[in-house]
C-alpha cells in the first residue's frame, strides 16, 4: 500500500475532485476544484479520469513523504515548482516518486490554485458521491477536514506505464471575462449594467473558494438590492447594497437574497480564479449561445491535451521536450498567458 505522509502544507489545502452535484435543492453546494482545467490536466498526466480527487493548494504548497510503494504525480494550475527529493519535475510532466522520497510543491509564483494529482487518486470515502472538502458543509476531505500536517493519505493505484508529458499545452480565452446577463439584470439600471462592463474592477483581499469580492465603480440598482432568496449557480455575480460585485465560486451557498446582475461563463472561471487580490479584471457580455460554444471549445481543448500526451522513456529527447513544453502557466490561442498580470 502506497501512502503520502503530510509533512506540511499551507492553509487552504484540501482534497477536491470534479464536485458534488444533484444536491443543491437540499442546500448542499458542489465544491470541487475551483480550477477545473488544472484538475483535468493533472489527472490526465498520471493516467486518471479528469475528475479524480486530488490535492488543491491555495498559493502555499506543501511536502509529502512517500511510503510503502511508488506513486506517479503531476502538478497543474498556478505556476509553482514540483520537486522529488529536490530534483525538479518539468511543467506539464508527470514523474514517479519512490518510497522514502519527499515530494515538494513550492509556493505559487503566479496564480492562486495548484492541483497535485496522484496515480489512482486517494482512497478516501465519498460524501454524497464526492471526496471534495466543503468547509461550511462539513463534507468530504480527509475525515471531513482539510489536508494538514501529520495526516496519512492512502494512494489508490500504482504507476502504470511510463511517465507522460503534455506536448499540447492547455489554452484559455484571453481578454475580458465573459458573462451572460441575468437572472436579475432587470434589478439594475442601464447605467448599472454599463458600469459592470465598462469599468475595471480589482479583486479585494476578501477572496476565497466561496467567492471573490471586487472593488471599483458602484453598480446602480433599479429596484433595491433585496430579492426573495433564489438559487445561485457557480459564477453568479451578486451585487449587494454597496454596489460592488461579488463573483460566487465553488463553495458558495446554494441560495442568496442579493440580485445577480450576470453569471460568468463556465469556460472563463478557471482563468478568473487564478487572479490574486489586487488583480484588475474586466467583463464583457456574451449570449447564452456563445457561452455554450465556449464550453464546447474548452472540452475540445482538453481532448487535444489528452491526445497530445507523450511517454517519457529511454528514447526521450531533452531538446525536443524543451521545445514542446516550455510552459509555466496557461496560454491563450496566441501565446503564453501570464497568470499574475492577465497579459499575453
Amino acid at each position: 500500500m502506497t501512502v503520502l505522509k503530510v509533512k506540511d502544507c499551507g492553509a487552504g489545502t484540501s482534497i477536491q475532485d470534479g464536485g458534488r452535484f444533484g444536491y443543491r435543492r437540499y442546500g448542499v453546494g458542489s465544491a470541487g476544484a475551483v480550477d477545473r482545467i488544472a484538475l483535468a490536466v493533472a489527472n490526465m498526466l498520471v493516467g486518471n479520469d479528469q475528475g479524480t480527487g486530488a490535492i488543491e493548494f491555495t498559493v502555499m504548497g506543501g511536502s509529502f513523504v512517500v511510503e510503502g510503494g511508488p506513486v506517479r504525480i503531476a502538478l497543474a494550475g498556478a505556476v509553482a515548482d514540483l520537486r522529488i527529493d529536490g530534483e525538479a519535475v518539468r511543467p506539464l510532466t508527470s514523474a514517479t516518486a519512490e518510497p522514502g522520497q519527499t515530494i515538494t510543491v513550492g509556493p505559487a509564483k503566479a496564480g492562486t490554485f495548484m492541483v497535485l494529482a496522484v496515480s489512482g487518486g486517494f482512497d478516501l470515502p465519498r460524501d454524497l458521491g464526492s471526496q471534495s472538502f466543503h468547509l461550511r458543509a462539513g463534507l468530504g476531505g480527509v475525515g471531513r477536514e482539510p489536508v494538514k500536517a501529520g495526516q496519512v493519505l492512502v494512494v489508490n493505484g500504482a504507476p502504470m506505464g511510463p511517465d507522460l508529458t503534455a506536448t499540447v499545452p492547455p489554452r484559455v480565452h484571453a481578454g475580458p471575462f465573459r458573462v451572460v446577463l441575468g437572472p436579475q439584470d432587470d434589478y439594475f439600471t442601464a447605467a448599472g449594467i454599463e458600469t459592470l462592463v465598462g469599468q475595471p474592477y480589482v479583486i479585494s483581499p476578501q477572496a476565497d473558494r466561496m467567492g471573490y469580492r471586487l472593488t471599483g465603480a458602484t453598480i446602480e440598482h433599479a429596484k433595491g438590492f433585496n430579492i426573495v432568496s433564489d438559487g445561485i449557480p457557480t459564477g453568479a455575480i451578486q451585487v449587494p447594497g454597496s454596489g460592488e460585485p461579488i463573483v460566487l465560486l465553488a463553495d458558495a451557498g446554494t441560495t442568496g437574497g442579493y440580485p445577480k446582475i450576470a453569471t460568468m461563463i463556465s469556460a472563463d472561471l478557471p482563468r478568473f480564479v487564478q487572479n490574486r487580490p489586487g488583480s484588475e479584471v474586466r467583463f464583457e457580455i456574451v449570449s447564452q449561445a456563445a457561452a455554450i460554444v465556449a464550453a464546447r471549445e474548452q472540452a475540445a481543448m482538453l481532448a487535444a491535451v489528452l491526445g497530445g500526451l507523450k511517454a517519457i522513456g529511454p528514447a526521450f529527447d531533452p531538446e525536443a521536450l524543451l521545445a514542446a513544453n516550455l510552459v509555466d502557466g496557461w496560454v491563450d490561442a496566441h501565446g503564453r498567458f501570464d497568470l499574475a498580470t492577465g497579459n499575453t
